[in-house]
């Protein structure tokens, strides 16, 4: 009985041991601090990389992905704070918001009831042909 009680808080230090981090950071606490600094950078780079694409390249992303559901969730993401509601016009699956970007000089068609961009122009245009945002 005393061999058991003493086998299992054995095997109980070791997992604690295995689990803590303490140990390491007593013995050297740069280590801790450098590998979850590492971890912080490679994120970022990962982050960065997906989000460095120019503005052209996100609009020809808009054009290719209009109509499909998940394109609102990409304007977003892409032109977040940077689009002005301009107008709204009867068009999609009831009314549709023409939003403007005045950096790329872009207007979007985007229709809030199926969340989906219907259509992509340049310039500042108030009001799409009746056809192109159906």
């Amino acid at each position: 009985m005393k061999f058991t009680s003493s086998l299992i808080a054995s095997v109980a230090l070791a997992g604690m041991v295995t689990v803590w981090d303490a140990p390491l950071q007593a013995i050297n606490p740069s280590l801790v601090q450098a590998s979850a600094q590492e971890i912080k950078q490679t994120k970022k780079a990962e982050n960065k990389s997906k989000l460095d694409l120019t503005a052209q390249q996100k609009i020809s992303m808009l054009r290719k992905n209009r109509g499909q559901f998940g394109s609102g969730d990409q304007l977003r993401r892409f032109f977040f704070g940077d689009l002005e509601p301009i107008s709204v016009q009867p068009g999609g699956a009831g009314m549709v918001v023409n939003l403007y970007n005045k950096d790329n000089n872009v207007t979007i068609a985007y229709c809030a009831t199926y969340d989906v961009v219907v259509n992509i122009k340049e310039g500042k245009i108030t009001r799409f042909q009746p056809s192109e945002v159906k």
